[in-house]
């Protein structure tokens, strides 16, 4: 039979295991999320304050982490959405390549080159046109060149320390599969405007809310999974019979969200609520 000092006890108890932990976000990404707090990226951890810094510390996973904090919630034990993993690949079209040509993902022929020869190693290996791409730090479109002839390729070589040099895929359009999680949260079309190589619709590509095949979202998912990602944009491409991931974007836009009626905090509320994420 209990006493009446350890009902104190019992009922203490009770309510910290009901309690429900705050969920934590530091980058902007999930601002808007009613179950959220995004308390921002502060390079100084001494900058949050005492509660924020126990927030941290006590949440169970962080939200968008950074580049720059993602290692040291891994070191320490913490689990962070997205992975460890995405974040490592952001923006790095080398790295991302690597991984593709390790697991055997079906992606163009691409090949890096470096030096003060760049220019005459890559035609021992490519003829024109072909693909050049800035490979670090570029997205939207941005950095991408569609090189016809020696004087394009020298002025791409000028700019890029690194030559980053993939097979053109002659196409007017490809599919944005965006995975979130362990499922594909969205699929659509990219289709690019005439004379543009590019579907990006930062380059003026136009959104189309056509079928996406289920080949194309299956290899999206798949790509995804193997490759360790759990929230990323995949641009695939259909050539000559076949599928190719072109490359990851982790930092993808929402544009095709908003065209398909989607709201994409909403959907984030509810996978977090959910435990999906």
């Amino acid at each position: 039979m209990n006493t009446l000092n350890e009902q104190p006890l019992i009922f203490s108890q009770l309510s910290a295991s009901s309690v429900k932990k705050t969920v934590v976000a530091l980058e902007a990404r999930l601002n808007g999320c009613r179950n959220v707090t995004t308390l921002g990226v502060r390079p100084n951890f001494s900058d949050y304050s005492d509660q924020e810094a126990g927030l941290i510390r006590d949440a169970d996973k962080i939200y968008y982490p950074s580049t720059y904090y993602v290692d040291m919630f891994h070191a320490m034990g913490k689990k962070t959405f997205p992975s460890i993993h995405t974040y490592r690949f952001v923006q790095d079209k080398i790295k991302q390549t690597t991984l593709f040509q390790l697991l055997k993902v079906p992606s163009p022929r691409t090949r890096f080159f470096y030096g003060r020869r760049k220019a005459e190693k890559i035609l021992k290996y490519f003829d024109f046109p072909f693909v050049a791409k800035i490979p670090r730090g570029s997205a939207l479109g941005r950095g991408v060149y569609l090189i016809r002839n020696q004087a394009e390729l020298e002025a791409y070589c000028e700019i890029s320390n690194v030559a980053y040099i993939q097979d053109y895929l002659p196409m007017d359009r490809d599919i944005r599969v965006v995975v979130i999680g362990d499922q594909v949260a969205h699929a659509y079309w990219r289709v690019a405007v005439p004379g543009e190589f590019r579907n990006n619709i930062e380059q003026g590509g136009r959104i189309r809310l056509d079928r996406v095949p289920g080949e194309a979202r299956a290899l999206a998912l798949e790509t995804a999974r193997r490759c360790g990602w759990n929230d990323v944009g995949l641009d695939i491409c259909f050539y000559e019979g076949s599928y190719y991931v072109l490359e990851a974007n982790m930092k993808y836009g929402k544009q095709g969200f908003q065209k398909a009626g989607i709201d994409y905090l909403k959907l984030m509320e509810a996978m977090i609520r959910d435990g999906k994420i």
